[in-house]
């Protein structure tokens, strides 16, 4: 009879059993595709349509930019963040909810390889909500590319800094209502400040200092720039504190796996 090895072996990365969390929690969120995908499309679309109407027949203009324009970088990347926070936390605190996370933390995966299997997951669920976002609002308005490299970047890192964001709440959290606190008094309101629906260049001196302080900003400004080659901060910034603040979540995450914080009690 073959003996198969199923202990975690050290310095070697656990492919398959990444791959089979990555896998299964994309067939999950494929499972309620109309939820995962339409329910932002039209959410988008409505923003989109409220704001073209309360603005018709004004002009209204963020410099050569029509104003119906201006607002598509920032519904698509709201779209995409709200969906891999909302992948990212919802999975893992349904398991705990219902007492199944026994079965994620029991096959011989290291911290690094949970973390993967989930940040990766609720970045392509991320990912995908945006281009189905965008291809919805290019039915509407004309979509053109600035600079695909910050439209690349930026679309990456905000899906997987919010995914990460999105699992260390699930990992916290004792119930639904704590992951909910957090996107309606934290996420929510970080996002609408960020300049998701104006440029900050509007707001006084102080209040611009102050956006700057939001990462939401940087994320919402270099996609925006992405596409209309419009910015309001320094893109340098942008990713450097994007990048930064990535590792220094992923890291954390991979402490909260590796202490059973909230996990094995």
């Amino acid at each position: 009879m073959q003996i198969i090895d199923t202990r975690p072996r050290q310095g070697r990365w656990n492919m398959l059993g990444t791959w089979s969390l990555y896998r299964r929690e994309v067939l999950r969120f494929f499972k309620i595709a109309a939820q995962t995908f339409f329910a932002p499309v039209i959410t988008a679309l409505l923003f989109l349509a409220i704001f073209n109407l309360a603005f018709a027949g004004e002009g209204r203009s963020i410099g050569d930019i029509p104003f119906i324009r201006f607002l598509v970088p920032g519904l698509t990347l709201m779209a995409m963040m709200t969906a891999a926070f909302a992948n990212a936390s919802f999975s893992l605190m349904f398991e705990k909810v219902v007492e199944t996370i026994v079965d994620t933390l029991m096959p011989p995966m290291s911290p690094g390889e949970l973390t993967a299997g989930y940040v990766l997951s609720s970045t392509t669920r991320g990912l995908l909500v945006g281009l189905t976002v965008l291809i919805g609002m290019a039915i509407f308005t004309s979509i053109e590319i600035h600079s695909w490299f910050f439209v690349l970047f930026y679309a990456v890192a905000a899906s997987m800094l919010m995914s990460v964001l999105g699992l260390i709440t699930a990992i916290w959290a004792e119930k639904i209502d704590h992951v909910a606190s957090i996107n309606n008094f934290v996420i929510l309101p970080l996002t609408f400040l960020s300049g998701t629906f104006y440029s900050t260049q509007h707001l006084p001196e102080m209040f611009q200092k102050i956006a700057h302080f939001n990462p939401f900003f940087y994320m919402i400004d270099g996609f925006r720039y992405g596409f209309l080659g419009l910015h309001d901060g320094d893109l340098t910034i942008g990713i450097i504190l994007l990048t930064s603040l990535i590792a220094l979540f992923w890291l954390a995450c991979v402490k909260l796996f590796a202490s059973g914080y909230k996990l094995k009690s």
